[in-house]
């Protein structure tokens, strides 16, 4: 566990917003408190450590959490975590699989693996009844190895939503090579870009039972029901290799900076356009992609929905979660929380992300610049631009009492944030 560095951030991260504000952002003002950086009057702390690759994550009214697992550990996927008195420890794991979505009801938690999501009924503390008797409520979901994390959200209608990541980076015929061309009407999207909606009360669903809810997302990592506008808001993981699949068409440093990571607000029927577009963050356009005869400058106006935010990318935003406490100040109520992964693909610049962001809301729409608000999870600037974090946000729960948790799926940290001031 990496404690007690300090450094000011060293770069401004771009923001591409919509709303025609200015494209960069001002270094973040966080100060170290605990393991990380943080706002003025914030603190974290590191409740616990080592559990394994740690993904989604959920807290009980009690103030307890359910951690989902990529890989299991000691065969249990899911673990149970217990806050007593200022100290946090694992007190039950089950589920012999791994995955990464996890969503709390009153009666139910449900979890899933890359293929199936699965319900075990809760008692009174929102406690696991019988850890060995899961009810699969869907199942059969593609998983090809890539893009194949299945994560959930719910409205209030006893519906539950279902990423279902596109196999591919771009639907081409030879999926990552130079200069292929894209597949026409991208069979893919019967079965994967896209969100599903099933019900969350009927068992054994497949493909059949539930509605191809919106289309044309080629990985939605994060994802979160906004009850104050009772709207789907999704963040999706934007195409790679622009120049590595065409370098006639795009340089190095475009591949770099293109496309931008959108967010989406999904109503029954949208289609955000992947892989026929992207979004160009510096042109404010939707482009048409270059398998499918584009040239970086072909704009397409119309049939796909445009992203209500753009940000950085190759960010790879991995949770999104609507801030609803009161603990924190005014300004991040019905904001929203954003988990960024971290690059692997923006050489020959610096990689950047492995950080928490916060984006404010007015009216139900972001609105304003966003801001770095958790730092420090990489372990240095150096491990930043190289690629190599120590640690990496991937999971977002609020708590009870309105502390933000984030989980950490190199090293299986939970990091508890709160407001002090």
């Amino acid at each position: 566990m990496f404690t007690g560095f300090k450094y000011t951030l060293y770069t401004a991260f771009i923001l591409l917003p919509l709303l025609g504000m200015s494209q960069e952002i001002p270094k973040a003002n966080l100060v170290q408190q605990g393991p990380l950086l943080v706002p003025t009057g914030f603190a974290s702390k590191a409740i616990i450590e080592d559990l394994g690759k740690a993904r989604h994550i959920v807290a009980t009214p009690e103030g307890n959490l359910y951690v989902k697992l990529a890989k299991p550990v000691d065969g249990k996927g899911t673990l149970f975590i217990q806050q007593e008195n200022g100290k946090a420890k694992v007190t039950n794991g089950f589920g012999d699989y791994g995955g990464t979505g996890i969503h709390l009801s009153d009666q139910y938690l449900y979890t899933s693996s890359n293929e199936d999501v699965y319900r075990y009924k809760l008692n009174a503390l929102h406690e696991v009844i019988d850890t060995n008797a899961p009810e699969k409520i869907i199942e059969g979901l593609i998983d090809r190895g890539q893009h194949n994390s299945k994560s959930l959200t719910m409205d209030n209608e006893g519906n539950i939503y279902v990423n279902i990541g596109a196999y591919s980076n771009s639907c081409q015929i030879k999926d990552r090579q130079r200069g292929s061309m894209g597949m026409p009407n991208c069979p893919i999207l019967d079965s994967a870009g896209g969100i599903w909606k099933f019900r969350a009360d009927k068992l054994e669903q497949g493909y059949g039972d539930g509605q191809r809810f919106g289309t044309g997302l080629r990985n939605v990592m994060g994802l979160d029901w906004n009850n104050k506008t009772n709207e789907l808001f999704v963040m999706q993981h934007g195409r790679d290799q622009l120049h590595g699949v065409f370098p006639d068409q795009y340089t190095e440093k475009q591949s770099a900076e293109l496309p931008a990571e959108c967010m989406y607000v999904i109503e029954q029927g949208d289609n955000a356009g992947w892989p026929y577009i992207y979004y160009d963050g510096f042109q404010k356009k939707k482009l048409l992609a270059p398998e499918y005869g584009g040239d970086g400058k072909k704009e397409v106006k119309d049939k796909y929905i445009d992203p209500v935010a753009v940000y950085s990318a190759h960010l790879a935003p991995n949770a999104l979660l609507f801030y609803t406490g009161d603990q924190f100040p005014e300004k991040y109520k019905n904001g929203a929380f954003i988990a960024f992964h971290g690059s692997w693909n923006r050489a020959p610049e610096p990689q950047a992300g492995y950080f928490v962001a916060f984006q404010p809301f007015k009216d139900g729409r972001p609105n304003g610049e966003w801001e770095i608000f958790a730092d420090g999870f990489s372990g240095s600037p150096e491990n930043t631009a190289k690629g190599r974090a120590d640690h990496r946000p991937c999971g977002l729960a609020q708590g009870p009492d309105g502390s933000l948790y984030i989980a950490d799926d190199v090293k299986g940290t939970i990091y508890k944030i709160t407001y002090t001031k």
